[in-house]
């Protein structure tokens, strides 16, 4: 009997597909609830890449680029790492020291530090997802060299 692709196994690509939107949304929880309980951007980031990822795996490096082109991973990673030193320079601004959160709500510092922390960490997950996707597009892009 041959070997079949992972490209050609049904059960995979339909149990795939129905976990993939799973994925993303549990990565959103970690995202968005990182600063009440454990996680965070970096965590979120990666569970984000690990379903794009997983999307490649099955479907291909091809239909993953067409979903998600590289032009936006890209993109993804210069924004991710702006927004995190712009929120830095937002303190500076406000005549607090880089990344001093306290300053940057002048009602509450707790409103600052709560506000700074979903940027900042906003910004982490962007960029770990964006580079850990740009680190799949690398090397599942190469060829064999005979």
């Amino acid at each position: 009997m041959p070997r079949r692709s992972i490209h050609e196994v049904l059960i995979l690509r339909v149990v795939s597909k129905g976990i993939f939107p799973f994925v993303l949304l549990f990565a959103l929880y970690v995202q968005f609830h990182g600063d009440f309980g454990p996680g965070g951007g970096f965590q979120a980031g990666v569970i984000f890449a690990a379903g794009w990822v997983l999307y490649g795996l099955v479907f291909g490096l091809t239909e993953l680029q067409k979903a998600l082109p590289p032009r936006w991973v890209e993109i993804g990673t210069a924004l991710g790492v702006l927004l995190y030193g712009g929120i830095g320079v937002w303190s500076m601004f406000a005549h607090g020291a880089f990344l001093d959160y306290n300053v940057l709500d002048h009602h509450s510092t707790v409103h600052g530090q709560h506000r700074g922390v979903f940027w900042v960490e906003l910004g982490v997950g962007i960029t770990v997802a964006s580079v850990m996707i740009g680190i799949f597009y690398g090397f599942a892009g190469r060829r064999r060299v005979r």
